[in-house]
């Protein structure tokens, strides 16, 4: 019986990430092939993530929550970790969230105005409803 990896403390293993995030190991391997997140690997070919590579699957699973896509939750990760100092990288990721802000504005009001005519259409078929059993 082959015994698993020597882990360090600050280490997982891609089952208990799936675990702790409850999510699949399926899951997790596809967002490495997407290039989300890039785990060691042990001499045995096996994966091994870090706190890093935990905190970029909880912002990876946010983001999709949230409902941003997969290349707009890679160019937040890259935003991270992009070469420059603290205030351009800040400045960045303000500008970047006004403009996600305003697309969710936008949504927003395009829901609101769905649903007032939704409810509009909800009232005017309750009402041709109503006198067809009136007739009766």
């Amino acid at each position: 019986m082959t015994q698993p990896p020597k882990q360090d403390k600050a280490s997982f293993t891609i089952s208990q990430l799936a675990e702790q995030l409850d999510i699949s190991a399926p899951t997790i391997r596809f967002y490495e092939q997407k290039g989300l997140i890039s785990p060691a690997r042990t001499p045995g070919n096996q994966r091994v993530y870090s706190p890093k590579d935990r905190a970029r699957l909880r912002l990876i699973l946010r983001g999709k929550r949230f409902g941003f896509s997969l290349d707009e939750i890679a160019e937040m990760i890259g935003m991270a970790d992009m070469d420059m100092d603290e205030r351009e990288q800040i400045e960045k990721s303000m500008a970047y969230g006004a403009q996600k802000l305003e697309e969710i504005r936008i949504r927003k009001e395009e829901l609101l105005l769905l649903e007032k005519e939704m409810m509009a259409m909800r009232k005017r078929l309750q009402n041709k409803l109503d006198q067809l059993q009136g007739g009766k």
